[in-house]
């Protein structure tokens, strides 16, 4: 479980998080949605440790980890836009993360699951944006963290790779992790998500399930929704 508490941040005069309180619940999918510079990819850095708050606390199974370090081992994390040196080959990127972060187990079985055999000996510099991800994926899910992070997860996939994406974490949540995941594709948030957090100028507008969301805005979709909130915000 995650909780984050009167959570502050600001980058000069801009006050990007505004007193941030939420609580992320074991064994549930949670969506975090908003607009450009509304927070979220903000929350989710601070949750990763690589945004340093102004102010609040962020707990981890009931322990404080700002100022801390070790707690990240108990996070799996799926950037948007991973930056690895592209003269790597694929099979010495696995070999080298399983070397530097102790714990991984089963990589063999999402290279197979993921269809990344031909690509173990390709450098990642020759990589489609696709296949890069698939290998994301696998540094991500090899290891057994009881939180995981996806920001934008389905970037570059394929619709069979985009089905597999989604039975991993369905067999994650099934195993009581806490996942986290940031999209633009509602479809996949309304499929997969048990709430929803929605970030509007560094508040949170909403939190709950789809369901609540579409009663709260009058609105037959997700997408409906999103876009009804934002029409009246800017209003």
């Amino acid at each position: 479980m995650i909780e984050v508490r009167k959570l502050n941040k600001s980058y000069g005069p801009v006050d990007v998080l505004k007193g941030i309180d939420i609580t992320f619940d074991r064994g549930e999918i949670t969506a975090i949605l908003g607009p450009n510079g509304s927070g979220k990819t903000t929350l989710i850095k601070s949750i990763l440790g690589m945004v340093i708050p102004n102010s609040g606390e962020i707990l981890l199974d009931e322990q404080n980890v700002l100022g801390s370090w070790r707690y990240r081992d108990k996070i799996s994390y799926v950037p948007q836009i991973a930056n690895f040196p592209g003269n790597l080959k694929v099979a010495e990127l696995i070999r080298m993360i399983r070397d530097i972060r102790p714990g991984a187990m089963n990589h063999e079985k999402l290279i197979d699951l993921l269809k990344l055999q031909p690509f173990l000996d390709k450098k990642l510099v020759a990589l489609s944006g696709g296949t890069r991800q698939k290998v994301n994926l696998v540094l991500a899910f090899m290891f057994d963290a009881p939180l995981i992070v996806l920001d934008e997860p389905t970037a570059g996939l394929d619709p069979v790779a985009l089905i597999l994406l989604k039975q991993m974490i369905a067999g994650e949540k099934a195993k009581g992790k806490t996942i986290l995941i940031t999209t633009h594709i509602m479809n996949l948030v309304e499929e997969i998500a048990d709430k929803v957090v929605f970030l509007l100028d560094g508040l949170i507008y909403f939190h709950g399930t789809v369901a609540e969301l579409r009663e709260k805005t009058g609105e037959g979709n997700l997408e409906k929704a999103i876009a009804a909130i934002l029409r009246d915000s800017y209003a």
